[in-house]
């Protein structure tokens, strides 16, 4: 039964992801990255967009280099593009241009970094008022501020 009580079942590759991110934010980013990017291989090209959106959202974030932090943020947007507009996906979009644009900042590239930027205010009308929404409408602030990108 997918469905009991109102609640869903939870999604067991969002949960594997979930306990390899602990692993990341515990400071392990080497093993994180491993394990991301196995999981990455054996998901692949045809794994559902939000999995391989939030996957390769998440191998960003493990990465050292900016360009390869860029790159796989580049992979979770193109996933979510493939999302076809499910709103699971649409609410990761403020988020995800918000990434983007910080990885151009760390890359010097303030036009491409304003660019990201005003895409994800653009998207932030999705954003829930919730603690998530919060957090990125509170990013998307500083960020802007410290581009000079009157809100």
């Amino acid at each position: 039964m997918a469905e009991r009580q109102g609640q869903t079942a939870p999604d067991a590759v969002l949960t594997r992801i979930g306990q390899v991110v602990m692993l990341l934010h515990a400071g392990d980013r080497e093993e994180a990255r491993r394990r991301l990017l196995d999981l990455w291989a054996e998901l692949g090209e045809c794994a559902d967009p939000l999995h391989r959106c939030t996957l390769a959202h998440y191998l960003a974030d493990a990465q050292d280099d900016p360009l390869d932090e860029l790159a796989w943020d580049l992979r979770a947007l193109a996933a979510a593009e493939g999302g076809g507009g499910a709103v699971a996906v649409r609410a990761l979009y403020p988020s995800l241009h918000l990434n983007l644009a910080a990885d151009y900042v760390k890359l010097d590239r303030t036009e491409s970094a304003i660019a990201h930027l005003r895409r994800a205010r653009g998207a932030a009308g999705v954003l829930g008022e919730d603690s998530y929404g919060d957090g990125v409408r509170a990013r998307i602030l500083r960020l802007a501020g410290r581009l000079g990108e009157g809100v």
